[in-house]
């Protein structure tokens, strides 16, 4: 150990007695301080800019250093460039000059002499953290409460890539005695385990292989603060690989070895540090570590309870991909290791979920342009033709009639769907037709929550011609309950929905919330008693009335100690129509969510076409507060009718019109049996949305609440 040490000293003192040690010092701190500053001098600057930019100032330190343009990423996709400079002269020096005879001719070791080498690498590499740590206690000193533990973790990541790079110019070093050859075969090598991991992705044990030896992207859990052995482990292989080689390399120099017994060296320190690496990326043996002050690279701790609730056996996740699907390209052998990364934070927490890929062709229900330019054409032949452009085999996908065997996907558009299974329980997550596309945390739990619990349910009467679950105009509902294909529908957030004819059915017991939604009809008096027992009995519910049908809901609400107030409600604006109302959330709704807390502190309103009014009595057995109030100076309650492309409208009390605050939406609560009750009454059926019913109802037996984004509407 005393020789290997030696030989890293006197290998230091050489490096800095050249002028690259020093000019890539001054270099790397130069650089490291532009992209610093710059990034806090527009951060400063936006936050000068007074506190409408400033609210948005937020995770300041992953902004500063972290991924996708902090330092840390900078380091990371810049620092490549300097090692080849360090290492190029390590040995290809040695022997350039000759003197690596009188190393082989001297009693030290092989081995003593790469890794003492290579210890003087890593010194120097720590040089280069601390240049970058300058730059972090500044960070520490001028961001409110910056998150250490990503700091730190991130400092790590960087070490142990440039640690891996080390290895690999040492190795090239090795090869030539030309120090520019030794630093262009270098770069080389960086750039072939760049680009690795994205060559035949198609063939599933080549995948598996060349993503293990890439390289790229391997540091962005550390730098995003999620420290964990597989990565950590993945460094330490790559080196183990590289210096083992240098060793071998050497070492067949100063001994006079066959050439099979080298090449069985070789393939020996390459396959054990493969094995290694594949056994410790198991997702079983593979530990992590939230190093983040927030634990924001962990899942919330309700989802966290959800996956390791599921412990009494594995979870199966079957992804089902058509061809003609336009997300079939996600879905693909080649996007597969990307797929496997989003059930990775899953995996920590439940190691045994299978994950199967199952890959078909059928009619897309969705997409009735598949067809166009094939007229003529069997499914199969344009699947063929398809193939094609995909380089894939058309014995990898099941026929339409083969698929149908096996899981019936109708019902699902036949698009690219997953199937989660859990001790004989079955349900679908879905992909959706927004920027996101994947299901994030809460449409995961929701799916899992149906595996294991019984899922909240919300009937909607229709007996009277309400508002439709079954219909996708813009009057129903079909988007906001029941659209598979809308992230923020009830069905994909975690609850059943289902319709009722109160004619002919009663209200279940076991639902959560019952809607009534602008009925045009008025409600027979079996129907009008079957709501008042529900209501006596302690049921959720919602109402949502229109202008000219208040008479239709009222005989609902009176006993409620709520009615609607005859006329309409208008609302003066220069660039809206007069019906189109927009009042304010009140500071019991901003207590729904974090969202609408920061709509309320904004004074941001919500859009409510076409409203009614409502009155309430203070000595309503039911505690009574508004959700949502006009602005008393702008807004009235129109008596008369109005005709909205003539004249503007004009407030006449001599006509019974009144101006003041009217509340537009109601929140009614009180205790039965030991549970609170819960009703909701709103002078509109136009602006609901399932967000708003999720948020006020997620609490109801539903252990996802608060998942639920409370913004879209």
């Amino acid at each position: 150990m005393k020789t290997t040490l030696k030989i890293a000293k006197a290998e230091l003192n050489t490096l800095f007695y050249s002028p690259i040690a020093w000019f890539l010092s001054i270099v790397f701190l130069i650089q490291c301080g532009f992209a610093y500053t710059s990034t806090m001098e527009n951060l400063v600057n936006q936050q000068e800019m007074g506190p409408i930019y400033a609210r948005w100032l937020s995770y300041l330190t992953s902004v500063v250093f972290g991924l996708p343009q902090g330092l840390y990423a900078m380091v990371t996709t810049k620092i490549f460039l300097y090692i080849p400079l360090l290492t190029m002269g390590l040995v290809s020096r040695e022997i350039n000059s000759g003197t690596i005879k009188l190393l082989y001719s001297s009693p030290i070791k092989i081995r003593e002499i790469i890794i003492g080498k290579y210890l003087a690498i890593m010194a120097y590499n720590l040089l280069l953290i601390m240049i970058l740590a300058v730059f972090v206690v500044s960070g520490m000193l001028s961001i409110h409460s910056a998150d250490k533990g990503l700091l730190f973790s991130g400092l790590l990541g960087i070490y142990l890539l440039l640690c891996a790079y080390s290895a690999i110019g040492l190795f090239m070093s090795c090869l030539t005695s030309y120090q520019v050859v030794s630093a262009i075969s270098t770069l080389v090598l960086f750039a072939i385990l760049g680009y690795i991991g994205t060559i035949w992705q198609n063939i599933d044990f080549v995948r598996n292989l060349t993503f293990f030896l890439s390289i790229s992207g391997r540091t962005d859990h550390l730098l995003s603060g999620l420290i964990s052995t597989k990565d950590i482990f993945y460094f330490f292989v790559i080196v183990y690989i590289f210096i083992g080689l240098s060793i071998i390399k050497l070492q067949a120099e100063r001994e006079a070895k066959s050439i099979a017994l080298l090449i069985g060296k070789y393939v020996l320190v390459v396959i054990s540090g493969l094995f290694i690496g594949y056994i410790t990326a198991i997702p079983g043996f593979a530990g992590y570590y939230d190093a983040t002050s927030t634990l924001t690279e962990s899942l919330s701790p309700n989802v966290k309870n959800i996956v390791k609730g599921l412990k009494d056996g594995p979870l199966e996740v079957t992804s089902y991909i058509n061809l003609f699907d336009d997300n079939f390209y996600d879905g693909s052998p080649q996007q597969r290791n990307k797929d496997l990364a989003r059930w990775e934070p899953y995996l920590r927490f439940k190691s045994d979920i299978k994950i199967n890929y199952v890959y078909f062709y059928d009619s897309l229900y969705t997409n009735k342009m598949m067809y166009r330019g094939y007229e003529g054409k069997s499914l199969k032949q344009i699947t063929t033709h398809y193939l094609k452009n995909y380089n894939l085999d058309l014995e990898h996908f099941k026929s339409p009639e083969e698929i149908r065997k096996i899981i019936n996907l109708r019902p699902e558009n036949n698009r690219y769907v997953m199937q989660l299974k859990y001790q004989g329980r079955s349900t679908f997550l879905r992909l959706f037709d927004d920027q996101l596309k994947y299901p994030r945390e809460a449409e995961i739990a929701a799916a899992l929550q149906r595996l294991t619990i019984k899922i909240p349910k919300i009937a909607f009467v229709t007996g009277e011609f309400e508002r439709s679950i079954d219909k996708f105009t813009d009057k129903d509902y079909e988007k906001l309950t029941n659209d598979i294909s809308f992230r923020y529908a009830l069905v994909n957030q975690g609850f059943d929905v289902e319709s009722l004819i109160l004619q002919e059915q009663e209200i279940p017991s076991d639902i959560a919330v019952l809607v009534i939604a602008d009925p045009r009809v008025s409600f027979s008096q079996e129907v009008l008693n079957k709501i008042q027992r529900y209501i006596n009995n302690g049921g959720n519910l919602l109402i949502a009335g229109e202008p000219g049908k208040q008479a239709k809901i009222d005989p609902i609400i009176q006993a409620l100690g709520v009615n609607f107030i005859d006329g309409e409600l208008v609302q003066k604006s220069k660039d809206f129509a007069p019906d189109l109302i927009r009042p304010l959330i009140t500071k019991v709704a901003a207590g729904f969510s974090s969202e609408l807390k920061e709509h309320y502190t904004d004074s941001l309103s919500v859009s409510m076409p076409n409203a009614s009014a409502l009155n309430y009595s203070v000595k309503s057995e039911f505690h009574v507060e508004p959700l949502l109030l006009t602005n008393e100076k702008e807004t009235w309650n129109k008596k008369d009718k109005f005709v909205l492309d003539s004249a503007d409208v004009v407030f006449s009390p001599e006509k019974g019109d009144e101006q003041r605050k009217f509340p537009t939406a109601l929140a009614l609560t009180r205790m039965v049996n030991g549970k609170q009750q819960r009703i909701v009454i709103a002078g509109d059926a136009d602006f609901l949305s399932n967000a708003e019913l999720a948020v006020y109802y997620g609490d109801v037996d539903h252990p996802i609440s608060g998942q639920i984004d409370p913004g879209v509407s």
